[in-house]
């Protein structure tokens, strides 16, 4: 499975590329083709292409809704 560093994960923002993933719990999704993500920005309160795992305690869902994805790679943060 393909290894994303923040830095490598961050140019996968919906901005400099079409592409747009996002990690949570060291799983990295592809959320491309969802609707609620328009050109990398999650209805005003998240960015493409960063590390979820903590804005999601202050999410209105719960982490079930990456259900809807696939995970296309694994999280590697060594900060």
């Amino acid at each position: 499975m393909r290894e994303f560093t923040p830095d490598g994960l961050a140019k996968y923002n919906g901005k400099d590329r079409d592409e747009i993933y996002v990690a949570y719990k060291g799983n990295v999704y592809d959320v491309t083709n969802s609707e609620l993500w328009m050109a990398g920005d999650h209805q005003g309160m998240h960015e493409g292409g960063i590390d979820l795992t903590e804005e999601m305690e202050e999410a209105p869902h719960e982490e079930d809704v990456f259900n809807e994805f696939d995970i296309i790679g694994i999280f590697v943060n060594n900060h």
